[in-house]
């Protein structure tokens, strides 16, 4: 897994919680993702939307592509298709996936880079592995993360951000055992690269075997913690999630000084996981807004929905094929 390894006795260090004066979240529920399949046919397991847990709010979806190894012929894509009224987040952890869009943005993700694309007010994309995969097969391993926009930006212009993994802010443990990337939001006064319309917090850890992993978190966040390898436990109850499995945390009722999450890798990892427990942190602030949601539309009346498909079939969402033109970084991006 090359998702930007380091050493974490190198890193900057979150810092130690106080056990009695922290709100330790406690687990509400544990989901198994179901599997689906998606685009022109390759298979996603997703923990939320599902009957266990119909949104995540401010989160819409997440899929987990992966890992896979892939025999030459067998990688797929989507064809081109529209979104209207939230963001895709694609996060390529082993192997590369394409991306273009209308807009202009686009290019290629591999090993830990993420491609944030606010399709907002409406755009058209395609999502394809590069022609070597194809061609000779290999390691994939990826997710994408739908995050739902505020009433008020949901007509804002599209925008590509392109995260590379050099980008993604590195920190280490309280005792220095495990490595925690920041994509997106604020941890402990770290910030991450993606700039973000819904204040999420969006983290990518490696719990070393036997590790324990304490993280400060926003009381007014909810907070999701989906394996995507290895086998540990969450929340101060210690209840097992393997890979495949999130735990939904549930709200704070702590009156001291902050939150915090718990987590702690098994002390052996089956052997895919050969650095540790890994895992994925989500957590946001929930809208508490309406949502109408039909394919690939998301907004928050059944009338934008019909008006969304109106808008895609005249042509209003982009037109293909896209001209390419160079995308800002993150760091290059503001919310204006």
């Amino acid at each position: 897994m090359p998702a930007v390894m380091a050493d974490p006795l190198t890193l900057p260090r979150l810092p130690r919680l106080p056990e009695s004066e922290t709100g330790w979240r406690r687990v509400a529920k544990v989901v198994t993702a179901q599997r689906h399949l998606e685009g022109e046919g390759f298979q996603v397991r997703r923990p939320f939307p599902g009957t266990d847990l119909p949104l995540a709010d401010p989160f819409l979806l997440l899929d987990h592509m992966g890992a896979v190894e892939y025999a030459p012929g067998e990688a797929m894509g989507t064809p081109w298709h529209p979104h209207r009224g939230f963001e895709t987040v694609t996060y390529i952890i082993d192997g590369a996936f394409q991306h273009q869009d209308t807009s202009g943005g686009g290019g290629l993700i591999s090993d830990g880079a993420t491609q944030w694309m606010t399709a907002a007010s409406g755009i058209q994309h395609i999502e394809q592995p590069p022609p070597e995969l194809v061609a000779k097969g290999g390691l994939f391993h990826g997710v994408q993360l739908w995050v739902n926009l505020p009433r008020a930006q949901k007509w804002v212009k599209p925008r590509y951000q392109d995260i590379e993994a050099r980008d993604v802010k590195l920190l280490a443990a309280d005792d220095g055992s495990s490595l925690v990337r920041v994509i997106a939001g604020s941890l402990a006064g770290y910030d991450g690269p993606g700039v973000t319309y819904t204040p999420i917090n969006y983290l990518h850890a490696t719990v070393a075997p036997g590790a324990r992993l304490a993280l400060p978190w926003p009381r007014e966040f909810n907070a999701l913690v989906y394996v995507l390898s290895g086998r540990g436990t969450a929340g101060v109850e210690e209840i097992g999630i393997d890979e495949g499995q999130m735990a939904v945390f549930g709200g704070s009722q702590h009156k001291g000084e902050g939150d915090g999450l718990l987590l702690r890798a098994a002390d052996s990892q089956p052997q895919g996981s050969p650095n540790g427990w890994e895992i994925l942190i989500l957590g946001g602030l929930p809208l508490r807004e309406p949502v109408a949601r039909y394919g690939p539309f998301v907004m928050n009346t059944r009338e934008e929905i019909v008006q969304a498909f109106d808008d895609f079939q005249a042509g209003r969402m982009g037109t293909i094929p896209a001209e390419h033109v160079p995308h800002l970084s993150s760091a290059d991006e503001s919310l204006e």
